[in-house]
């Protein structure tokens, strides 16, 4: 079974993966790129959480002011600072992505596997979701899949929302 799965990982050209504190990516990263370093490792974070989007630009790692916390378990205010440097040196790119694409993703999910992945779960898929419609094509993509911490009733909002995602519908607000 290992043997296979290393020939596995070693066929894929893209990997995705969750960023909360950074150590699920920081982690696979690294062994990621010992097996292969061509391998393209993309970072994906929540719009409302991205303090590894706000470390990058800051140089180090920062506190951000507010942190959404619908997709919670990544929602953390500051990226790990034993993380950070090796997320620097092995992570090719990282992303944000809305939480209506998370939603749209958490529903890609639910049809193909009849499994409701939480949102922080389910990031990463978004993250693979928007890559695909710029992308070149003929990858081998690989998302990580993390996490079981759905709250029923935040069901309810989901479907709601990749409805948006999805650009089937719209929300408008009009004060009279």
């Amino acid at each position: 079974v290992a043997k296979e799965l290393l020939q596995q990982i070693r066929d894929l050209d893209v990997v995705f993966i969750p960023v909360g504190g950074g150590g699920l990516l920081a982690g696979m990263a690294v062994y990621i790129k010992q097996l292969k370093p061509e391998i393209k490792v993309i970072g994906v974070e929540p719009e409302g959480a991205a303090c590894l989007k706000a470390a990058l630009k800051a140089g180090k790692p920062v506190d951000l002011g507010q942190v959404d916390i619908f997709a919670d378990g990544v929602a953390v205010k500051r990226i790990g600072e034993e993380t950070y440097p090796l997320i620097q040196q092995f992570c090719d790119q990282v992303m944000t992505v809305s939480n209506d694409e998370i939603c749209g993703a958490i529903k890609e999910i639910f049809e193909h596997t009849r499994v409701i992945a939480e949102p922080a779960g389910a990031l990463s898929l978004a993250g693979c979701i928007r890559y695909t419609q710029t992308s070149k094509g003929g990858e081998k993509l690989v998302t990580i899949l993390s996490g079981a911490n759905m709250n029923f009733h935040t069901l309810r909002y989901v479907s709601e929302r990749c409805e948006l995602a999805e650009k089937k519908e719209a929300v408008l607000s009009v004060t009279i």
